[in-house]
């Protein structure tokens, strides 16, 4: 089976260079956009690229539209096919403060207006934001009191979906909302109750930001829904005085990612949709040649 892979938009490394002219000058509004970063992506060898509207928190004109105009010639000229990752920066559709969730679906709603004349093939959605995975994680709230307090995130973010759905008048299943921080129980609840997709985040998943389940169980309760991967590696390790260290968005071979029994099952299941490689062009590399020597060894 031949998976597709891509890789984020997000470059830190290409950002760095397509604005040194402007951070140089330091005058007038830095020129970087996303048509250039796919570009340059797409001449790494990459024809599959996930989108990232955050981008426009530093370069607000990054997907204006003579950008837009230009990322459709690129799709025609190269071949170039793209998803989505909604925006999360300073978001959260499942606040408790209303003004905050209603804000959060508004800036929602507008990515994807934006973006859906580039015909993504999926947008990946983060239902819950940092306040929320902070009670989840935070060794502070009380355990009974956890569970309601998610329920009340889960509330919210019921809300924003149906607004999402509603105003932009997504398909359902082209909608995928992602395994991170934030209880797997009630995000796959959220997903049978709006009919969505999912989006199975390996180093998330690994590092038991959804809550501690065994990988290979996640991935299949995720696979009836599941429309993409975000691929990177992690790891959940407890040390000998009892505290926690964990990691992700590492190379691949240097966490805990069975990525051999990943592909397997994938291969099992006959998944053909995006895995997007959330790393920097040069962990992306080292994955891609750890992928090519895992293959090789048969």
């Amino acid at each position: 089976m031949a998976l597709r892979f891509g890789i984020q938009l997000l470059q830190a490394s290409l950002l760095l260079e397509l604005s040194r002219p402007w951070m140089e000058r330091a005058t007038g509004a830095a020129g970087v956009d996303a048509a250039q970063l796919t570009e340059r992506i797409a001449d790494e060898g990459f024809d599959l690229i996930e989108l990232n509207p955050d981008l426009q928190v530093l370069f607000p004109e990054s997907f204006s539209l003579p950008v837009l105009r230009r990322l459709h010639e690129l799709k025609e000229a190269r071949g170039v096919h793209f998803t989505v990752h909604l925006p999360l920066w300073s978001l959260d559709p499942s606040s408790p403060v209303e003004g905050i969730r209603r804000a959060s679906v508004d800036l929602l709603v507008d990515a994807v207006f934006r973006l859906a004349p580039l015909q993504p093939e999926v947008y990946v959605l983060h239902i819950a934001g940092p306040l929320a995975s902070e009670f989840f994680t935070s060794p502070a709230v009380p355990e009974a009191a956890r569970g309601a307090l998610m329920r009340r995130f889960q509330q919210q973010a019921a809300r924003s979906l149906e607004e999402l759905l509603r105003r932009t008048g997504l398909s359902s299943r082209s909608l995928a909302v992602e395994t991170i921080q934030f209880p797997l129980e009630l995000t796959l609840e959220l997903a049978e109750a709006f009919d969505l997709s999912i989006c199975f985040d390996t180093g998330h998943v690994i590092s038991q930001q959804p809550g501690p389940h065994p990988f290979q169980e996640a991935l299949e309760r995720c696979l009836p829904r599941l429309a993409e991967i975000h691929l990177h590696d992690g790891y959940y390790r407890r040390r000998p005085d009892g505290s926690v260290a964990w990691a992700d968005h590492l190379p691949l071979g240097e966490g805990e990612v069975p990525v051999r029994k990943l592909f397997q099952i994938l291969e099992v299941h006959r998944f053909a949709g995006p895995v997007i490689l959330e790393l920097s062009l040069d962990a992306a590399r080292v994955s891609m040649a750890f992928l090519r020597q895992m293959s090789e060894a048969g």
